[in-house]
């Protein structure tokens, strides 16, 4: 439990204390993304999907239903439509409360006639009804320049809303400045969401589990996966900018779930029957959804949304350092599968 704590609290701290000291859109934090996405990649295909697969194709569970149809794989599309729906109704939350604070605070800094005297920015918080820069992927790319603290709280739009209003941020894009903000706030509780559901199942199988021989290369590579997907996350947190209490606490969060599945499976090795029909069904129902909640963020929130922006198409250096890293954040991940 120890040694996959510090594994896991160590990969998710890295891009969170990094992205304080080094330039957000940087050539190294830009391969550390790319490396991010690739270990989210090959977690939802190599690890989850197939472990789902395994689970929900054992011999011990009955020939009906689980035999005639390819429930893994289905169980995975589901998910990955549904983070599609809560995709767009979480963003449309953030975008209606983002607009509300901004007519607020424009209405508010109005009436001291602060800023209704500038026509660019009325114009251009008029032209975000037609925008549309968050629902379309690889295009808003444009508004990485804009890095807010954001807050979860109506404090924190509020605020940003006035500093945006009174900056004049977003004009000219058919954006209003918060846009990206919101963007990685949505990715970083999705992503959350599909790593713990899958971090508790494996701790629970390390902790059923009796053998030395079987429990110290496990611990090892367990160790190495939280590693790394904590490292993948908390990039994802950091470019989301919350507060450094919302921060912590979603690092936290990711950090304890390995180890209280551990603990969990520790306290009911002595009953607990791994090859009872509902632990694999369960097993593989959840290692399953969760394949496809992290294929789909890897693939339209984290690779497409970077790598089809104008920035990645326009400079080769950045695409080759993005592409390596890319491919080698899946390949190590894929390669952990060899051994847990």
């Amino acid at each position: 439990m120890a040694s996959i704590l510090v594994a896991g609290a160590a990969g998710v701290s890295i891009p969170l204390v990094g992205g304080t000291l080094l330039p957000s859109n940087g050539g190294l934090m830009r391969g550390a993304k790319a490396f991010a996405a690739g270990v989210i990649l090959a977690t939802g295909f190599v690890h989850m999907l197939s472990g789902g697969s395994e689970a929900l194709s054992d011999p011990c569970l009955p020939e009906f239903p689980w035999k005639m149809f390819p429930f893994p794989e289905f169980f995975a599309m589901v998910a990955a439509l549904l983070t599609l729906l809560a995709d767009f109704m979480i963003t449309g939350y953030y975008e209606s409360k983002q607009e509300k604070m901004m007519s607020r605070s424009v209405e508010s800094l109005g009436q001291h006639g602060s800023i209704l005297s500038d026509p660019s920015l009325e114009s251009g918080l008029l032209r975000d009804e037609d925008g549309g820069a968050l629902h379309i992927v690889g295009m808003r790319a444009h508004a990485d320049h804009h890095r807010h603290s954001l807050s979860m709280g109506a404090e924190g739009f509020e605020a940003l809303a006035k500093r945006s209003a009174v900056s004049g941020h977003g004009h000219g894009h058919g954006d209003v400045g918060l846009d990206s903000g919101v963007r990685h706030v949505v990715v970083s509780q999705i992503l959350e969401m599909g790593i713990v559901s899958h971090s508790i199942i494996i701790g629970i199988s390390l902790g059923v589990s009796h053998s030395p021989c079987t429990i110290r290369p496990l611990l090892l590579a367990l160790s190495f996966h939280q590693f790394f997907e904590g490292f993948a996350l908390g990039g994802c947190v950091a470019e989301a900018r919350l507060t450094p209490r919302g921060s912590a606490m979603m690092a936290f969060f990711f950090a304890i779930t390995t180890p209280i599945g551990v603990a969990v499976g520790t306290a009911i090795a002595s009953s607990y029957n791994s090859y009872s029909v509902a632990a694999l069904v369960a097993e593989g129902v959840l290692d399953s959804l969760s394949a496809g909640i992290l294929v789909y963020m890897a693939l339209v929130d984290l690779i497409a949304a970077d790598f089809l922006s104008k920035k990645m198409s326009i400079d080769f250096k950045l695409q080759v350092v993005s592409y390596c890293f890319l491919f080698l954040g899946a390949g190590m991940m894929s390669a952990l599968a060899i051994w847990a």
